[in-house]
Protein backbone atom coordinates (compact mmCIF):
# COMPACT_ATOMS: atom_id res chain seq x y z
CA UNK A 1 0.00 0.00 0.00
CA UNK A 2 1.40 3.49 -1.02
CA UNK A 3 1.51 6.23 1.80
CA UNK A 4 -1.11 8.09 0.22
CA UNK A 5 -3.56 4.78 0.88
CA UNK A 6 -2.40 4.68 4.45
CA UNK A 7 -2.59 8.23 5.25
CA UNK A 8 -6.02 9.13 7.39
CA UNK A 9 -7.16 6.11 8.38
CA UNK A 10 -9.64 6.51 10.99
CA UNK A 11 -9.19 5.31 14.46
CA UNK A 12 -10.59 1.88 15.49
CA UNK A 13 -12.67 2.95 18.27
CA UNK A 14 -15.00 5.27 15.95
CA UNK A 15 -17.10 2.48 15.15
CA UNK A 16 -20.58 4.10 14.38
CA UNK A 17 -22.96 5.19 11.16
CA UNK A 18 -25.31 7.87 12.92
CA UNK A 19 -28.03 9.05 10.96
CA UNK A 20 -29.26 12.00 12.99
CA UNK A 21 -33.15 13.82 11.78
CA UNK A 22 -31.86 12.86 8.63
CA UNK A 23 -34.81 13.68 5.25
CA UNK A 24 -33.21 13.80 1.34
CA UNK A 25 -36.45 15.63 -0.85
CA UNK A 26 -36.05 15.05 -4.51
CA UNK A 27 -38.05 18.18 -5.54
CA UNK A 28 -41.06 17.96 -4.10
CA UNK A 29 -40.59 13.80 -3.72
CA UNK A 30 -39.92 12.17 -0.52
CA UNK A 31 -36.67 10.10 -0.51
CA UNK A 32 -36.63 9.54 3.30
CA UNK A 33 -37.99 11.30 5.91
CA UNK A 34 -36.93 12.34 9.78
CA UNK A 35 -34.71 9.47 9.92
CA UNK A 36 -32.75 8.86 13.30
CA UNK A 37 -30.32 5.73 13.14
CA UNK A 38 -27.42 4.38 15.08
CA UNK A 39 -25.69 1.31 13.22
CA UNK A 40 -23.28 -0.41 14.83
CA UNK A 41 -20.92 -3.12 13.10
CA UNK A 42 -22.32 -6.54 11.86
CA UNK A 43 -24.60 -7.42 9.05
CA UNK A 44 -27.69 -4.84 8.68
CA UNK A 45 -30.27 -5.75 6.27
CA UNK A 46 -32.38 -2.49 4.52
CA UNK A 47 -35.77 -3.88 3.91
CA UNK A 48 -38.73 -2.58 1.64
CA UNK A 49 -40.53 -2.32 -1.49
CA UNK A 50 -39.02 -0.35 -4.13
CA UNK A 51 -39.31 3.38 -3.79
CA UNK A 52 -38.99 2.62 0.31
CA UNK A 53 -36.24 4.73 0.46
CA UNK A 54 -33.04 1.71 0.75
CA UNK A 55 -31.32 2.93 -1.90
CA UNK A 56 -31.77 6.78 -1.04
CA UNK A 57 -30.39 5.95 2.69
CA UNK A 58 -27.67 4.05 1.19
CA UNK A 59 -26.72 6.78 -1.31
CA UNK A 60 -26.50 9.31 1.90
CA UNK A 61 -23.88 6.44 3.35
CA UNK A 62 -21.56 6.86 0.70
CA UNK A 63 -21.66 10.66 0.15
CA UNK A 64 -23.36 10.43 -3.34
CA UNK A 65 -26.23 12.56 -1.88
CA UNK A 66 -26.19 14.86 0.81
CA UNK A 67 -29.46 14.99 3.32
CA UNK A 68 -31.86 18.08 2.49
CA UNK A 69 -32.20 18.05 6.73
CA UNK A 70 -30.17 16.38 9.31
CA UNK A 71 -26.70 15.07 9.61
CA UNK A 72 -25.65 11.62 8.90
CA UNK A 73 -21.49 10.43 10.11
CA UNK A 74 -19.81 7.31 9.08
CA UNK A 75 -17.26 6.02 11.32
CA UNK A 76 -17.56 9.99 13.01
CA UNK A 77 -16.43 11.42 9.12
CA UNK A 78 -19.15 13.41 7.39
CA UNK A 79 -19.94 12.04 3.88
CA UNK A 80 -18.49 15.49 2.22
CA UNK A 81 -15.04 14.25 2.85
CA UNK A 82 -14.80 11.62 -0.13
CA UNK A 83 -11.28 11.27 0.03
CA UNK A 84 -11.06 10.02 3.55
CA UNK A 85 -14.66 8.33 3.51
CA UNK A 86 -13.97 6.47 0.26
CA UNK A 87 -10.50 5.28 2.28
CA UNK A 88 -13.71 3.13 4.90
CA UNK A 89 -16.00 2.73 2.36
CA UNK A 90 -17.15 0.04 -0.22
CA UNK A 91 -20.02 0.39 -2.26
CA UNK A 92 -21.68 -1.93 -4.78
CA UNK A 93 -24.44 -0.71 -6.72
CA UNK A 94 -27.75 -2.62 -7.85
CA UNK A 95 -27.10 -1.18 -11.17
CA UNK A 96 -24.53 -2.61 -13.98
CA UNK A 97 -21.97 -0.15 -15.70
CA UNK A 98 -18.62 -1.43 -16.42
CA UNK A 99 -15.95 0.10 -19.08
CA UNK A 100 -15.93 -1.79 -22.02
CA UNK A 101 -13.49 -4.21 -22.82
CA UNK A 102 -12.85 -4.20 -19.05
CA UNK A 103 -11.42 -7.88 -17.57
CA UNK A 104 -12.46 -8.34 -13.56
CA UNK A 105 -9.02 -8.30 -12.67
CA UNK A 106 -7.89 -4.84 -14.76
CA UNK A 107 -11.96 -3.25 -13.25
CA UNK A 108 -10.72 -4.58 -9.72
CA UNK A 109 -7.29 -2.91 -10.38
CA UNK A 110 -8.33 0.18 -11.71
CA UNK A 111 -10.32 0.81 -8.94
CA UNK A 112 -7.77 0.39 -6.31
CA UNK A 113 -5.34 2.58 -8.22
CA UNK A 114 -7.94 5.40 -7.10
CA UNK A 115 -7.34 4.41 -3.96
CA UNK A 116 -3.97 5.36 -4.10
CA UNK A 117 -2.52 2.00 -4.29
CA UNK A 118 0.33 1.01 -6.53
CA UNK A 119 0.36 -1.07 -9.82
CA UNK A 120 1.54 -3.96 -8.35
CA UNK A 121 -0.33 -3.78 -5.02
CA UNK A 122 -3.71 -3.04 -7.06
CA UNK A 123 -3.21 -6.68 -8.57
CA UNK A 124 -2.21 -8.22 -5.84
CA UNK A 125 -5.18 -6.71 -4.12
CA UNK A 126 -7.52 -7.57 -7.26
CA UNK A 127 -6.60 -10.97 -7.28
CA UNK A 128 -7.17 -11.38 -3.10
CA UNK A 129 -10.51 -9.78 -3.68
CA UNK A 130 -11.65 -11.97 -6.66
CA UNK A 131 -10.79 -15.20 -5.04
CA UNK A 132 -12.80 -14.51 -2.20
CA UNK A 133 -15.73 -13.94 -4.35
CA UNK A 134 -15.09 -17.21 -6.30
CA UNK A 135 -13.99 -15.77 -9.59
CA UNK A 136 -10.22 -16.18 -9.87
CA UNK A 137 -10.82 -18.33 -12.95
CA UNK A 138 -12.97 -15.72 -14.65
CA UNK A 139 -10.52 -12.80 -13.72
CA UNK A 140 -8.84 -12.27 -17.06
CA UNK A 141 -12.54 -12.28 -18.86
CA UNK A 142 -14.19 -9.66 -20.14
CA UNK A 143 -16.52 -8.85 -17.75
CA UNK A 144 -18.88 -7.83 -20.71
CA UNK A 145 -19.15 -11.70 -21.18
CA UNK A 146 -20.04 -12.77 -17.47
CA UNK A 147 -22.92 -13.74 -16.38
CA UNK A 148 -25.53 -11.97 -14.31
CA UNK A 149 -24.20 -13.96 -11.05
CA UNK A 150 -20.33 -13.09 -12.03
CA UNK A 151 -21.29 -9.40 -12.29
CA UNK A 152 -22.66 -9.32 -8.89
CA UNK A 153 -19.88 -10.99 -7.67
CA UNK A 154 -17.20 -8.64 -9.52
CA UNK A 155 -18.88 -5.59 -8.07
CA UNK A 156 -18.47 -7.02 -4.72
CA UNK A 157 -14.84 -7.82 -5.38
CA UNK A 158 -14.44 -4.39 -5.84
CA UNK A 159 -16.38 -3.16 -2.77
CA UNK A 160 -13.71 -5.26 -0.64
CA UNK A 161 -10.59 -4.86 -2.45
CA UNK A 162 -9.48 -1.93 -0.38
CA UNK A 163 -10.34 -3.49 2.90
CA UNK A 164 -12.58 -1.31 4.19
CA UNK A 165 -14.58 -1.10 7.39
CA UNK A 166 -17.86 -0.16 6.06
CA UNK A 167 -19.72 -2.16 3.15
CA UNK A 168 -22.54 -0.66 1.28
CA UNK A 169 -24.35 -3.47 -0.73
CA UNK A 170 -27.44 -2.63 -2.99
CA UNK A 171 -29.00 -5.93 -3.54
CA UNK A 172 -25.88 -8.10 -3.62
CA UNK A 173 -28.08 -11.78 -3.84
CA UNK A 174 -29.32 -10.82 -6.78
CA UNK A 175 -29.19 -13.42 -9.74
CA UNK A 176 -26.28 -15.37 -7.78
CA UNK A 177 -27.39 -19.39 -8.08
CA UNK A 178 -27.95 -21.06 -4.52
CA UNK A 179 -24.33 -22.24 -3.92
CA UNK A 180 -22.89 -18.55 -4.95
CA UNK A 181 -25.26 -16.83 -2.98
CA UNK A 182 -24.28 -19.29 0.20
CA UNK A 183 -20.82 -18.43 -0.19
CA UNK A 184 -21.80 -14.70 -0.17
CA UNK A 185 -23.50 -15.02 2.64
CA UNK A 186 -20.97 -16.54 4.17
CA UNK A 187 -18.23 -14.07 3.14
CA UNK A 188 -20.82 -10.78 4.76
CA UNK A 189 -20.62 -13.40 8.08
CA UNK A 190 -16.99 -13.37 7.59
CA UNK A 191 -16.45 -9.73 7.29
CA UNK A 192 -19.17 -9.11 10.14
CA UNK A 193 -16.65 -11.40 12.50
CA UNK A 194 -13.70 -9.42 11.91
CA UNK A 195 -15.86 -6.16 13.23
CA UNK A 196 -17.09 -4.73 9.47
CA UNK A 197 -20.68 -2.43 8.99
CA UNK A 198 -22.28 -5.01 5.83
CA UNK A 199 -25.01 -2.87 4.76
CA UNK A 200 -26.90 -4.89 2.51
CA UNK A 201 -30.45 -4.04 1.14
CA UNK A 202 -32.35 -6.95 -0.16
CA UNK A 203 -35.95 -8.32 -0.95
CA UNK A 204 -35.35 -11.81 -0.01
CA UNK A 205 -36.68 -11.65 3.40
CA UNK A 206 -36.09 -15.18 4.52
CA UNK A 207 -32.16 -14.55 3.45
CA UNK A 208 -32.07 -11.40 5.16
CA UNK A 209 -33.91 -13.20 8.12
CA UNK A 210 -30.84 -15.70 8.53
CA UNK A 211 -27.51 -13.35 7.66
CA UNK A 212 -28.51 -10.37 9.38
CA UNK A 213 -27.93 -9.01 13.05
CA UNK A 214 -30.07 -6.20 12.41
CA UNK A 215 -33.29 -5.65 10.28
CA UNK A 216 -34.10 -1.78 9.38
CA UNK A 217 -37.64 -2.09 7.54
CA UNK A 218 -38.40 0.84 5.79
CA UNK A 219 -41.86 2.20 3.60
CA UNK A 220 -42.60 5.30 1.75
CA UNK A 221 -39.33 6.82 3.08
CA UNK A 222 -39.66 6.40 6.61
CA UNK A 223 -37.98 3.93 9.11
CA UNK A 224 -41.07 1.55 10.07
CA UNK A 225 -39.21 -0.36 12.64
CA UNK A 226 -35.44 -0.85 13.68
CA UNK A 227 -33.07 -3.70 15.55
CA UNK A 228 -32.92 -7.69 15.67
CA UNK A 229 -36.07 -9.58 14.55
CA UNK A 230 -37.28 -10.00 18.14
CA UNK A 231 -36.13 -6.47 19.11
CA UNK A 232 -38.25 -5.28 16.42
CA UNK A 233 -41.34 -7.27 17.35
CA UNK A 234 -41.18 -6.28 20.85
CA UNK A 235 -41.49 -2.82 19.74
CA UNK A 236 -44.92 -3.11 18.12
CA UNK A 237 -47.25 -3.87 21.51
CA UNK A 238 -50.04 -4.21 19.41
CA UNK A 239 -48.51 -7.01 17.09
CA UNK A 240 -50.41 -10.01 17.28
CA UNK A 241 -47.57 -13.04 17.41
CA UNK A 242 -49.20 -16.15 15.84
CA UNK A 243 -48.49 -19.68 17.25
CA UNK A 244 -48.24 -23.21 15.50
CA UNK A 245 -50.15 -26.02 17.69
CA UNK A 246 -49.86 -29.68 16.63
CA UNK A 247 -52.30 -31.49 18.98
CA UNK A 248 -55.05 -34.24 19.90
CA UNK A 249 -58.82 -32.37 20.13
CA UNK A 250 -57.50 -29.00 18.60
CA UNK A 251 -61.23 -27.79 19.04
CA UNK A 252 -60.92 -28.42 22.78
CA UNK A 253 -57.78 -26.25 23.03
CA UNK A 254 -59.00 -23.72 20.95
CA UNK A 255 -62.16 -23.41 22.99
CA UNK A 256 -59.96 -23.28 26.37
CA UNK A 257 -57.25 -20.38 24.29
CA UNK A 258 -60.41 -18.62 23.80
CA UNK A 259 -60.99 -17.66 27.26
CA UNK A 260 -57.23 -16.08 27.79
CA UNK A 261 -57.72 -12.20 27.15
CA UNK A 262 -54.82 -11.75 25.51
CA UNK A 263 -55.33 -14.32 22.56
CA UNK A 264 -56.94 -12.58 19.43
CA UNK A 265 -57.74 -15.54 16.87
CA UNK A 266 -57.42 -19.30 17.03
CA UNK A 267 -58.11 -20.89 13.44
CA UNK A 268 -58.06 -24.79 13.13
CA UNK A 269 -56.16 -26.55 10.38
CA UNK A 270 -58.15 -28.35 7.72
CA UNK A 271 -56.86 -31.99 8.79
CA UNK A 272 -58.31 -31.41 12.29
CA UNK A 273 -55.00 -32.06 13.60
CA UNK A 274 -53.62 -28.65 15.16
CA UNK A 275 -54.78 -24.71 14.88
CA UNK A 276 -52.93 -21.47 14.61
CA UNK A 277 -53.34 -19.25 17.64
CA UNK A 278 -52.96 -15.33 17.24
CA UNK A 279 -51.79 -13.87 20.84
CA UNK A 280 -50.90 -9.92 21.89
CA UNK A 281 -48.50 -11.55 24.72
CA UNK A 282 -45.87 -14.20 23.84
CA UNK A 283 -45.23 -15.38 27.24
CA UNK A 284 -48.41 -14.91 29.28
CA UNK A 285 -50.01 -17.23 25.94
CA UNK A 286 -47.04 -19.84 26.97
CA UNK A 287 -47.70 -19.64 30.47
CA UNK A 288 -51.98 -20.08 29.65
CA UNK A 289 -51.01 -22.83 27.62
CA UNK A 290 -48.98 -25.13 29.68
CA UNK A 291 -52.43 -24.14 32.39
CA UNK A 292 -54.55 -25.54 30.03
CA UNK A 293 -52.99 -28.63 28.96
CA UNK A 294 -52.83 -29.91 33.18
CA UNK A 295 -56.53 -29.08 33.30
CA UNK A 296 -57.66 -30.68 29.88
CA UNK A 297 -55.27 -33.10 29.42
CA UNK A 298 -55.05 -32.26 25.36
CA UNK A 299 -51.58 -33.84 24.32
CA UNK A 300 -49.10 -31.35 22.76
CA UNK A 301 -46.86 -32.78 19.54
CA UNK A 302 -45.48 -29.56 18.62
CA UNK A 303 -45.29 -25.30 19.76
CA UNK A 304 -43.84 -22.79 17.25
CA UNK A 305 -43.86 -19.29 16.39
CA UNK A 306 -45.37 -19.46 12.96
CA UNK A 307 -44.56 -16.08 11.22
CA UNK A 308 -41.17 -15.17 13.64
CA UNK A 309 -39.40 -13.76 10.98
CA UNK A 310 -38.67 -10.54 8.50
CA UNK A 311 -41.31 -11.69 6.06
CA UNK A 312 -44.15 -11.49 8.67
CA UNK A 313 -43.06 -8.83 10.88
CA UNK A 314 -42.67 -6.49 7.50
CA UNK A 315 -46.09 -7.41 6.41
CA UNK A 316 -47.74 -6.22 9.98
CA UNK A 317 -46.14 -3.31 9.48
CA UNK A 318 -46.56 -2.05 6.28
CA UNK A 319 -50.57 -3.25 6.59
CA UNK A 320 -50.78 -1.33 9.80
CA UNK A 321 -48.51 1.70 9.82
CA UNK A 322 -49.57 2.86 6.15
CA UNK A 323 -46.34 4.12 4.92
CA UNK A 324 -45.57 6.48 7.66
CA UNK A 325 -44.91 6.53 11.68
Amino acid sequence: MTASANSDRLPVGDDRIVFTDVSKFYGEVLGVNHVNLVIPPGVTSLVGPNGSGKSTLMNLMTGLLRPSRGTCTILGLEPDDPVRLFREVGYATQVDAFPRGATGRGLVASFLRIHGFSGAEALRLADEALERVGLTAAARKKVDAYSKGMRQRVKLAQAIAHHPRVLVLDEPLNGLDPMARAEVIELFQELAAGGLHVVVSSHILHEVDMISDRVILLNGGYVVAEGGIEGVRDEMEEHPMQVFIRCEEPARLASRLFLEDHVTEVRLHEDRRGLDARTRDGDAFHLALNDVVAETGVRIETVAPADHDVSAVYEYLIGHEGGGL
